[in-house]
């Protein structure tokens, strides 16, 4: 019997993603970024949230090759073949969780923080596009608390619902905001990142 095929299996990126070893095509996302924005340094102390299935943290142990290290968050577990050439520490849990931010708290403070995490959608672009703003607020709220001065954030948000106030907040903590859709994002996708650089501490 043959298994069950993902529509996305003849995407591309998929299979560049799999060739190269990473579990998603999102790893081509950060790439993008990276080459944009240069928000990782090879000493950095990184937090990935939404870090399952690993290509994110993957890409960052590259870049950093031992030198800095990286603490992974998200409900989903990382597989165990996942390998990284840096210093991983993996949390799992909700970050609207006490305990989970404790968690965060603990092998912190960082100079980046990533978020492609993403709500369960619903297929309603109106209740999908307002979780998933609470769920940039939150990781924005997380950067406040844990994010060394100077330091990088990119979070994923989906267009629409409050995504207006998200960019404020996101202002309201960094010297330099962009909003930014990368082109290996799918072309009906909602999705765009916010890169915020040059963290500082507000009053």
């Amino acid at each position: 019997m043959r298994s069950r095929k993902n529509k996305w299996d003849d995407d591309p990126y998929t299979r560049l993603a799999k060739q190269r070893g990473f579990p998603a095509r999102s790893v081509f996302k950060l790439e993008e970024i990276q080459k944009k924005y240069a928000v990782i340094k090879k000493d950095d102390h990184v937090l990935d949230i939404g870090a399952a299935p690993g290509s994110w943290s993957m890409f960052v142990s590259r870049i950093l090759n031992n030198r800095g290290n990286i603490t992974g968050v998200d409900i989903m577990p990382i597989g165990n073949t996942i390998r990284f050439s840096s210093e991983f520490h993996f949390i799992q849990g909700n970050i609207f969780h006490a305990d989970v931010f404790l968690s965060i708290i603990k092998y912190g403070p960082y100079n980046v923080i990533l978020s492609d995490a993403a709500p369960f959608t619903t297929g309603n672009r109106l209740v999908d596009s307002t979780s998933s703003c609470e769920l940039a607020s939150r990781v924005i709220e997380i950067a406040g608390k844990c994010l060394k001065k100077g330091g990088n954030l990119v979070v994923k948000l989906l267009q629409g619902g409050d995504s207006g106030a998200v960019l404020m907040q996101m202002k309201s903590l960094f010297d330099h905001v962009k909003a930014y859709k990368p082109e290996t994002s799918r072309k009906k996708s909602t999705e765009q990142y916010y890169i915020g650089r040059g963290y500082h501490e507000t009053n």
